[in-house]
């Protein structure tokens, strides 16, 4: 008999030890599912079987150990509940302790404005019904022994069932993805994460999902009886302390010799053949480097230009010399004023009354855009706070994958920040919940910012938070404070500010705005944060460093990217208003343009003179070029001429006219000819910004 297990007279062996007993069995069942599917890929088109030996040698060999290695990662949730797996735990002591922190739960869960509510009624009515089932598990089990091994049976049943079914299905998710994409998981995968309602409408339209799914967990229910129908687990447990403690030191062992591994194995022993090193990969690792570095490979999936044909491109394009510079010069001295920078969450242009809104949910920016100078056809980089804050700061183009933001070794860029520094100026950015959120600390701290966040606010200011930190009132209040003493110490400032308050759970203060409908809407958080903007200028205007002050209101991003295409051209509109009394005079700019554009919009208004590598261009200027970027995490757009181009990964290249509707909405026509100039900008701007930022 085996170490984990025992016989019986009627031949079912019984199982002491669940964890050693199913991680053996898991870890084989990995191995061959993967040998299956890496032969399975080997036929699926697009793949190119020219493999030298040593190729082959490493498929098979190293996809052997990869997916090893990964059963062995991936059995740490197991490992957690094997932990578990204990009696002691209904003893007087520890009962008393778990139902206590339980009933808590439970009791919490149906509290009004608990943190759960904050997610609206589905988060509340989720953590009312799975605390209370784990209570009433938990309680029926202290009060009644008798059903232990029986429920402990069904559970271990369901969690190895569970393991099997996900693997089996993720075999044939990965079959999927490389027949669409000729490659494992990467961050396209993990883009179908983030975009969660776009994509599994996609899917379901595409595929039959609930027959595969069906058919999935009957292949798995079959493979799970033929592995467990002899093993009897009612009376599994963790053998007690010490036998515990030597698993969990053999496990630990295996665990981390994996992780090692495959980082290892990721690394440094790629192959030459592209298609030989995504089949000696493991997908599921794949998809975790790929979410941990935020990249998707821009040579490997959009269609390529010469090297030297884009950088000539480029050039022309951005009006640079050979060394990648467009010398801007103005004939006036600089204006140092100091920059307010408001970054709204989610503010679509047609929240406002301005562009089409009829609910009156921002009447402050509707008064404010009457005195400023407004950019009536401006366009957001991308859909996520990130991209909007890389645009404004960085001035360039969406890149595949995650925003510059996010990833690694991005620390002292050329920047908005660096430009102003060299004019005397110091950088600020105030956002009210963590700066860690989106890697804006490491981002704005590396590149010259002093980072105000909710956890360096005096506790005195803060008057209301949620789950995503303080409101927006709290942030604007600590912002005139610092901006106050910056003035008396005579420092020009630029204040990057980012709202939070316009995003789930659309909670904040009592008595602020009045809101005939759903308190906890969108709308509703719009008009909040509409109020906010209007009380800080209001208290701004009586501040002495007012007049010496310009304020920038933009959306950082729209409220949804979703439409009728994969870029929703109407789906990016922004607002973006300038406001300086005295010195920029109101006026309205109807011309095509990019978030990217705005602060080098207003570096021209202030007449800064200065050595430039933004890609974002002065939409002032006579000899502008109409045009806008914008992006998912894979589809990149440029919008020009009225043609959108969108490129997408297996080299897909499409353009849609695009008709511009009275009520501010868009119709994106495919087009059968394709305009090859525009082709050409898109990737151009595209290509140089992913390979050589």
């Amino acid at each position: 008999m085996s170490r984990y297990s025992t016989g019986s007279i009627d031949g079912t062996r019984i199982v002491h030890d669940w964890f050693r007993f199913f991680s053996t069995k898991f870890v084989a069942l990995a191995v061959v599912v993967g040998l299956v599917t890496r032969i399975v890929l080997l036929f699926i088109p697009p793949t190119v079987i020219a493999f030298t030996s040593v190729e082959w040698l490493k498929i098979f060999g190293l996809g052997f150990l990869n997916d090893a290695a990964f059963a062995v990662f991936a059995l740490a949730p197991a490992f957690l509940l094997h932990a578990l797996l204990n009696d002691a735990k209904y003893n007087r002591i520890p009962s008393y302790l778990i139902l206590g922190m339980l009933g808590a739960l439970t009791i919490y869960s149906f509290v009004p404005g608990n943190i759960f509510a904050q997610y609206g009624s589905a988060g509340s009515s989720a953590a009312k019904i799975i605390f209370s089932l784990l209570l009433s598990g938990f309680l029926s089990r202290v009060l009644f022994p008798g059903i232990r091994s029986g429920w402990r049976k069904a559970g271990l049943i369901f969690v190895m069932l569970l393991y099997v079914f996900l693997i089996i299905l993720n075999a044939l998710s990965e079959c999927f993805f490389w027949y669409e994409f000729g490659a494992r998981y990467n961050f396209i995968a993990v883009n179908y994460l983030v975009y969660t309602n776009e994509a599994i409408g996609n899917i379901l339209k595409s595929h039959p999902i609930l027959p595969m799914f069906a058919g999935v967990l009957l292949i798995a229910v079959i493979v799970s009886w033929r592995m467990f129908r002899t093993y009897d687990i009612s009376q599994a447990d963790n053998r007690g302390l010490p036998a515990f403690l030597v698993t969990f030191l053999i496990y630990a062992s295996c665990f981390t010799a994996s992780l090692y591994w495959l980082h290892f194995s990721y690394r440094h022993l790629q192959s030459e053949n592209t298609f030989a090193t995504e089949l000696q990969c493991n997908g599921c690792w794949n998809f975790l480097e790929a979410y941990s570095s935020s990249t998707l490979p821009y040579e490997q999936f959009y269609a390529m230009l010469p090297e030297e044909e884009t950088r000539a491109r480029k050039r022309l394009l951005c009006g640079e010399d050979g060394n990648g510079i467009r010398a801007i010069r103005d004939s006036l001295p600089p204006v140092k004023k100091n920059i307010v920078l408001i970054a709204v969450e989610s503010l679509s242009a047609d929240f406002l009354s301005e562009y089409g809104n009829t609910r009156g949910i921002t009447p402050n920016l509707d008064t404010l855009m009457q005195k400023s100078l407004v950019f009536d056809r401006m366009y957001a980089a991308g859909n996520r706070s990130a991209r909007g804050l890389e645009a404004l700061t960085l001035c360039l183009p969406p890149s595949a994958g995650e925003s510059i933001i996010k990833r690694p070794d991005n620390t002292d860029l050329f920047s908005t920040g660096k430009i102003l520094r060299e004019f005397g100026y110091s950088n600020l950015i105030l956002y009210g919940g963590d700066s860690h959120f989106d890697n804006m600390k490491t981002y704005f701290s590396g590149n010259g910012y002093e980072v105000l966040d909710k956890g360096t606010y005096p506790k005195k200011d803060i008057i209301f938070s949620n789950i995503r930190g303080a409101c927006d009132e709290d942030t604007y209040r600590v912002a005139l404070n610092a901006f106050d003493w910056k003035a008396r110490n005579e420092q020009l400032f630029h204040a990057l500010i980012l709202t939070i308050s316009n995003n789930r759970p659309y909670t904040y203060p009592e008595g602020r705005i009045t809101y005939s409908g759903d308190k906890m809407s969108r709308e509703a958080a719009v008009k909040y944060t509409d109020y906010a903007i209007g009380k800080f200028l209001a208290e701004a205007s009586q501040k002495s460093w007012f007049r010496e002050t310009v304020f920038v209101v933009v959306a950082n991003h729209c409220a949804s990217s979703a439409g009728e295409t994969d870029i929703s051209v109407e789906r990016y509109h922004i607002p973006a208003i300038v406001y300086a009394p005295g010195f920029i005079a109101p006026g309205r700019i109807d011309k095509v343009c990019s978030q990217i554009d705005l602060m080098p919009t207003l570096f021209s208004m202030l007449h800064f003179s200065y050595d430039s590598r933004f890609y974002g261009r002065n939409i002032l200027d006579p000899d502008y070029r109409e045009r806008a970027f914008m992006a998912t995490y894979q589809d990149l757009g440029y919008y020009a001429d009225g043609v959108l181009t969108v490129l997408s990964p297996v080299e897909r290249i499409r353009q849609f006219r695009v008709t511009e509707n009275p009520d501010g909405t868009h119709t994106e026509t495919e087009m059968e000819t394709p305009a090859l100039p525009l082709v050409r900008e898109a990737q151009v701007f595209y290509q140089s910004v992913n390979l050589g930022y």
